[in-house]
């Protein structure tokens, strides 16, 4: 399911721009997961290295799912896309824990900022489809995501390779839009 999908869900507010900002470090799948969302092929990805942008229009409704590249270098320039964000996205490797401190500090800048203040996060959970990665439970306990109290939050296991749970996570973005919205 795509984002033409996803676009019906949201058809009780019709003519909305809807604007997803997709954060996280680099190597987190972020790219990958966007592909995803647009059905498009995942089969050749290479790291961003400014942002890719996905917008689609169907039934009086625009997403604008941004992509900003991960690396250290390119992270001081994400405030320039914090505006008018309607949900943060951010997407962990769940593999790769030698990184989930800098992951961690990560994300609790980015709530820590005033144009994001009280937006809808959702934390994907990435690389599910590996032996090697931590559950979600573990990695909402690990970045005290409980004390998230100035919004509302869900963390979603996924994996953008394979596709599992991003519908689910999606289904979620929705609904908080809508709800945002009203």
């Amino acid at each position: 399911m795509g984002l033409l999908s996803i676009l019906r869900k949201l058809k009780s507010a019709p003519d909305q721009e809807v604007r997803l900002l997709l954060l996280g470090l680099d190597n987190a799948g972020k790219t990958t997961l966007l592909k995803q969302l647009a059905s498009e092929d995942i089969s050749h990805i290479t790291p961003t290295q400014g942002f890719n942008i996905k917008s689609v229009q169907s039934q009086g409704f625009k997403l604008n799912v941004w992509d900003i590249g991960g690396q250290r270098k390119i992270r001081p320039y994400w405030r320039n896309y914090f505006e008018n964000t309607d949900i943060l996205i951010y997407v962990i490797d769940s593999a790769d824990r030698k990184r989930f401190e800098e992951t961690g500090q990560e994300l609790a800048e980015l709530l820590e900022e005033e144009k994001l203040s009280c937006v809808p996060v959702l934390i994907f959970a990435n690389k599910q489809d590996l032996l090697t990665a931590a559950p979600a439970s573990e990695i909402a306990e690990g970045l005290n995501l409980h004390t998230i109290r100035d919004r509302v939050w869900q963390i979603q296991s996924c994996s953008a390779l394979t596709g599992e749970g991003v519908q689910d996570g999606m289904n979620w973005v929705c609904k908080n839009v809508i709800a945002k919205k009203k």
